[in-house]
């Protein structure tokens, strides 16, 4: 039976979202309270900025904090994971000498920042490969540290992956790397509302996510965490009033993320009205949530690797509310030459003749040569529903069939 909860979202009946982990979807509600952050902003805008703005930040920064065990000091909003990667990669100052790790897992957007700040330093990026499928979180950590060498500066780690949909074991990587004197930047985009987490137990001396997808909070809103030791050299990419602020109420890390500028920071406002009210749709409140999710998307998975005759390219435990699968064949229809991530055929023809909102990505993202193998990808939210899985593998086997013939 449909999803009880599907009548909280505004999507398109039409359509069977299954890819909620691309961009997320926020509830009706939580673009109401969206909308009255920005009807109090607009109703008197000198006054909200100059005197209501900042404890309502605060109010919101210690929310989020209790949601994701982070201390809320560290904290400052950004509008996106990427966003919170940047401001920690262009802070940061590497030379000749200096190894960044990272995996060929790792979001292209993010891969992009590590060269970025890399070649003018001339510091080397080293690409870990991490096996897909898989068949344990051991082999994450063993192809991680046998990368780390004197020269190893930083490691920037998905705590779960996009297009593989993998959870990494981050708590166990950091607590390694340390052990080395490798900093870490944790690239969470997924994380908060997927899994428990716990910034503080996982200790990453910098920690990035996104709330717009999993917490189902507005678009261009995120957070950057940052650990008290490093905090006096993280700067804001925007410089602006907090940089000579004669506040000492505030620290300068306070000051300067609180204020870039004239912005909406309504996002930011609502994304504690979003951990709140999905908190209070399921009884139970987020651990239901995330049990709910999970084992939709275990179960839509093993759905389809029966669809596609193959085994789970991953354990549970490396999965969270989302599931990559590959697609079969080693040449004709089911590789590509290239990247179109907007108009791939599979994922059209699911749209086009089946409603079928889904992901399918090429595997690896950034080869050296093609051709490129096709995954599938899935995600599990409280709007969907064990008869759109089905529905689902049923449809991709057809498709795939007519594709064959």
């Amino acid at each position: 039976m449909p999803s009880e909860f599907r009548q909280f979202w505004d999507l398109d009946p039409a359509v069977m979202f299954l890819n909620h982990g691309s961009f997320g979807a926020t509830p009706r509600a939580v673009l109401d309270a969206q909308q009255a952050w920005r009807d109090r902003l607009e109703a008197e805008p000198v006054r909200f900025f100059s005197v209501e703005l900042e404890p309502a930040m605060d109010a919101a920064r210690d929310r989020l904090g209790a949601f994701v065990g982070a201390d809320p000091e560290g904290l400052a909003f950004v509008p996106n994971a990427t966003t919170g990667v940047n401001t920690v990669l262009r802070s940061l100052h590497f030379d000749t000498e200096d190894e960044l790790i990272t995996t060929d897992h790792a979001y292209n957007a993010v891969r992009n920042v590590l060269d970025f700040v890399a070649q003018p330093a001339g510091a080397t990026v080293i690409t870990v490969e991490v096996p897909f499928p898989i068949a344990s979180p051991n082999e994450v950590v063993e192809a991680v540290m046998a990368a780390v060498s004197p020269r190893t500066r930083l490691a920037v780690l998905d705590h779960v992956t996009s297009a593989t949909g993998l959870v990494y074991p981050v708590g166990q990587l950091i607590g390694l790397l340390h052990e080395r004197g490798v900093e870490v930047l944790v690239d969470g985009a997924h994380a908060p509302g997927m899994l428990d987490l716990d910034i503080g137990l996982l200790d990453a001396d910098y920690y990035t996510a996104n709330l717009h997808k999993w917490v189902c909070a507005p678009k261009g809103s995120g957070f950057l965490f940052v650990r008290e030791d490093h905090r006096h050299r993280i700067r804001p990419l925007v410089i602006s009033h907090g940089a000579n602020s004669p506040r000492i109420d505030r620290t300068p890390f306070r000051n300067e993320f609180d204020w870039m500028g004239t912005g909406d920071p309504t996002p930011y406002l609502a994304s504690a009205d979003a951990i709140n009210y999905l908190e209070s749709l399921v009884v139970g409140g987020w651990p239901a949530i995330r049990a709910r999710n999970h084992g939709l998307t275990l179960a839509g998975r093993d759905l389809l690797t029966d669809a596609l005759g193959i085994a789970a390219p991953a354990p549970d435990e490396m999965i969270g509310t989302m599931a990559s699968l590959p697609l079969p064949g080693e040449s004709g229809p089911f590789v590509v030459q290239g990247v179109d991530l907007s108009a791939d055929p599979i994922q059209g023809a699911l749209l086009r003749e089946y409603g079928m909102e889904t992901m399918i990505t090429p595997w690896p993202q950034r080869p050296t040569d093609g051709p490129w193998r096709r995954l599938i990808r899935i995600s599990a939210a409280l709007h969907d529903d064990m008869e759109q899985m089905e529905a689902l593998a049923g449809a991709l086997k057809a498709v795939l069939a007519a594709r064959v013939t």
